[in-house]
């Protein structure tokens, strides 16, 4: 019956609907020895940590009452999911969570690796594999309490297949975090046109627009794939100072936490008045008034 099981999971991610998206893969490859220099090609990731780190940490203090001064995410089991050379690895290790980064960049995982090896700490902590998120959904079905994709989803193949697994592989009231750019004129503009072409923040070529998501179509894949979107915060770089900040406005970066219904979610929904039974009390309540 568990052979069978696997089976049925595993058939609807074949090969032919991967989201991995090869020609993405050969342009990250070109860089791969280029993640920890912080003044190159990525300097603008490593910036994002000033606001994507605390956003996770405290979004995830904020959900739990056990608090570890020091190792504020100790015993949380974190998936990041293109993790690259280990950016947002790295940080998250050091708050004290089981980290577990994947990448389909063979290259990208050795630099990842190696780096983390300098670290005794990390290297306890974070264990790296070259995969998709489609190879790892048959051995991790519920395995993390998180996942991280962040500056990812604009590179995959097949937004709703790796929003699918997301679901597989995260436990019930698991939280999802991704960081994305929208789908605007600006973001062609300032995304594309100015960061790629004029200024050289991120190589050229790294963003295609048409890939580009909008928080509402993200949040309608999330929705109806079994998550409830909790926050969509507007996030802003500013080339001037190399730092990143939050803004009201979605128009460019955002920054988006879901939460996966769980077994708890499920069953009180089944308790929960319909709303025929509101409306029909509200009219017994307008007759007995």
């Amino acid at each position: 019956q568990l052979s069978l099981f696997r089976f049925t999971v595993k058939r609807p991610f074949s090969t032919s609907h991967s989201s991995v998206d090869s020609k993405e893969m050969k342009k990250f490859q070109l860089l791969a020895h280029k993640w920890w220099d912080e003044e190159g090609e990525y300097a603008a990731l490593h910036s994002m940590n000033d606001i994507r780190v605390p956003f996770i940490r405290d979004t995830l203090l904020s959900m739990s009452s056990n608090y570890h001064p020091g190792n504020p995410l100790s015993g949380i089991k974190i998936l990041d999911v293109g993790c690259g050379g280990g950016l947002l690895c790295e940080p998250l290790g050091r708050l004290g969570a089981s980290v577990t980064g994947i990448d389909p960049v063979e290259d990208n995982i050795r630099t990842a690796d190696r780096h983390k090896s300098f670290d005794p700490v990390l290297a306890k902590r974070i264990r790296y594999k070259s995969s998709s998120l489609e190879e790892i959904v048959e051995e991790s079905m519920e395995t993390f309490d998180v996942i991280v994709a962040s500056e990812v989803v604009e590179h995959v193949a097949d937004l709703e297949t790796f929003i699918k697994c997301c679901s597989q592989v995260l436990k019930p009231e698991g939280s999802l975090f991704i960081t994305t750019v929208n789908k605007t004129q600006l973001s062609y503009v300032l995304g594309i046109v100015v960061a790629e072409k004029i200024m050289g923040i991120v190589p050229e070529g790294t963003h295609e627009w048409e890939k580009f998501v909008p928080p509402e179509e993200l949040e309608r894949l999330l929705e109806s794939n079994g998550f409830s979107v909790r926050t969509v915060n507007g996030m802003l770089y500013n080339p001037l100072s190399g730092s990143w900040g939050w803004m009201e406005s979605t128009s460019l970066n955002y920054a988006l936490h879901a939460v996966k219904s769980g077994a708890r979610a499920r069953s009180h929904a089944t308790d929960a008045p319909s709303e025929t039974d509101i409306q029909q009390r509200s009219a017994t309540a307008g007759t007995a008034g």
